[in-house]
């Protein structure tokens, strides 16, 4: 992706997110600069990989395959093994219409995921088997809002704004705005997109970047920088 790509819809991003009245952290807003000269405060959020996350998912098209994200908050697996302290994360995404985030499972996270605001957003779900593959003859059972549902393998549920939908590890989903565009929440158990994500098909969960412009936000990938 380009960089001035990447801009462009963290820009837009930042005004959809605050028309619902939401409001990111502080570090959400800092500039490039403010990174450098604040990294010793960033060790927290650097290491929880905090912040903005733009993907294509490696397709090249974003406007049909891709996904806004803002991590606001992650514990660490550590944590999670104790069973105490930060075992949760918390994001923000955006899915614009139409636009597919597609079929994965988590091999530990278990989340919800909540329409905040903006049109609904569709679901399809599978089971996942053993060896990760889709296991298309079982039915997959899910709760929306508490209440159990079951869907044929390859079913889809709709999600409208105030709803969400609770995908344990191991249920496959792929999913994507229908009719409009989507402010969407996930709540979950410790993120970890480095190793917990498990792709139906080929993807780059993180962009090559083209740098033809200056970074108007750093996204995670830039981190490595900072950390170095």
């Amino acid at each position: 992706m380009r960089r001035s790509q990447i801009n462009d819809i963290i820009r837009q991003g930042e005004a959809f997110i605050a028309s619902f009245g939401f409001r990111l952290p502080p570090f959400a807003h800092w500039t490039p600069a403010d990174w450098e000269s604040r990294r010793d405060e960033a060790d927290m959020i650097l290491g929880a990989r905090l912040g903005w996350d733009i993907t294509d998912y490696g397709q090249g098209d974003f406007a049909r395959t891709g996904l806004l994200l803002f991590t606001l908050r992650n514990g660490d697996a550590a944590a999670l093994g104790r069973g105490r302290g930060m075992v949760y994360a918390e994001k923000i995404m955006i899915s614009r219409d139409g636009q597919l985030c597609p079929m994965h499972h988590h091999g530990s996270k278990t989340e919800d995921i909540i329409v905040r605001g903006g049109a609904p957003i569709e679901v399809k779900l599978y089971n996942s088997g053993v060896d990760g593959a889709l296991d298309r003859d079982a039915p997959v059972r899910v709760r929306t809002d508490g209440i159990a549902r079951e869907v044929t393998p390859g079913g889809t549920l709709v999600i409208g704004p105030g709803e969400s939908i609770t995908l344990e590890a191991g249920t496959a989903h792929a999913f994507w705005a229908s009719g409009g565009d989507s402010l969407i929440g996930e709540v979950s158990t410790v993120n970890d997109d480095e190793t917990d994500n498990h792709f139906h098909q080929p993807v780059a969960r993180f962009p090559d970047i083209e740098e033809d412009e200056p970074p108007y936000r750093l996204i995670v990938p830039d981190y490595a920088r900072l950390a170095a």
